[in-house]
């Protein structure tokens, strides 16, 4: 029997066969919730966290969709997510890509990539999520009661959660097109909070910072360059995809429904004590 703070919701998490989308993936399982999982490659469905999810007695599917692929595309992923599961509650947006370039020598194929994968395609899946939410009769105005048995504190069905980055506030010369698409991304929650909110739908940003994942193995095999890292952060390590899911599963969950439009950053104190080497 499901069991945990989101037990009977139903999940899709992009960019979710490895890395911190793996990690919030097996989270939300852990608390109860069904989860779709996605990557781009058709072939590439990541068999031993559904095989741990299932062992968890949640299901587990998994679907092949690449977010930069347009509106469309992002459509097609939410609704086949839907049709898997009968339904979606939650949307966690965490596929993305970054291109490392001096800004002179971005190329425009790059800067599409990035761009259509963490803005336009994030933008349009979440488009349809809403849709989706609207359709089912989740958003149409305030939500029934929470489980509590407080009726001033109405249970939102429809949340959604972004992966941004800690770029979305500080400088990473050489990246010009990721900060500028987690710029792009900060503004777009705030405003969808207040566009939202009326149908009862939330929406955050978790920014991480260093975090433990593949896209860092370069870094995590440099000794030096990890301990002029780690030295700029004042917990001292690098974090853990863990440290990210569980922000996300409780963003995701009844206890943050008075939390909308907000950036949340888990980075070890990172951000406002940063400085560029």
């Amino acid at each position: 029997m499901a069991k945990g703070h989101l037990a009977g919701r139903k999940a899709l998490v992009t960019g979710s066969t490895q890395g911190i989308g793996a990690a919030i993936a097996l989270r939300f399982a852990q608390d109860g919730a069904d989860v779709v999982l996605n990557g781009r490659d058709p072939d590439g469905a990541p068999q031993e966290l559904i095989e741990r999810i299932s062992s968890l007695g949640q299901r587990a599917v998994y679907v092949a969709a690449d977010i930069s692929g347009g509106a469309a595309e992002a459509a097609r992923l939410v609704q086949e997510a839907a049709t898997a599961l009968g339904g979606l509650d939650i949307l966690v947006n965490n596929a993305g890509v970054e291109r490392r370039a001096d800004f002179w020598d971005v190329t425009e194929e790059d800067y599409d990539l990035v761009m259509d994968t963490n803005v336009k395609g994030l933008f349009f899946a979440t488009q349809a999520f809403v849709r989706h939410v609207r359709a089912q009769g989740q958003g149409q105005g305030q939500q029934s009661a929470s489980r509590s048995s407080d009726a001033a504190a109405p249970r939102n069905r429809g949340v959604v959660v972004n992966i941004s980055s800690v770029h979305e506030e500080i400088a990473f010369p050489h990246f010009a097109s990721y900060c500028a698409s987690k710029g792009a991304l900060r503004m777009l929650t705030r405003n969808l909070a207040t566009e939202l909110a009326p149908l009862g739908i939330r929406i955050n940003n978790v920014a991480p910072g260093a975090i433990a994942t593949p896209i860092n193995t370069d870094l995590l095999n440099n000794p030096e360059q990890l301990r002029a890292l780690t030295a700029q952060i004042p917990l001292g390590r690098m974090g853990q995809p863990e440290d990210v899911a569980g922000l996300v599963a409780f963003l995701a969950g009844d206890e943050a429904r008075y939390i909308t439009g907000g950036t949340h950053f888990v980075d070890g104190g990172l951000t406002y004590h940063y400085a560029e080497q």
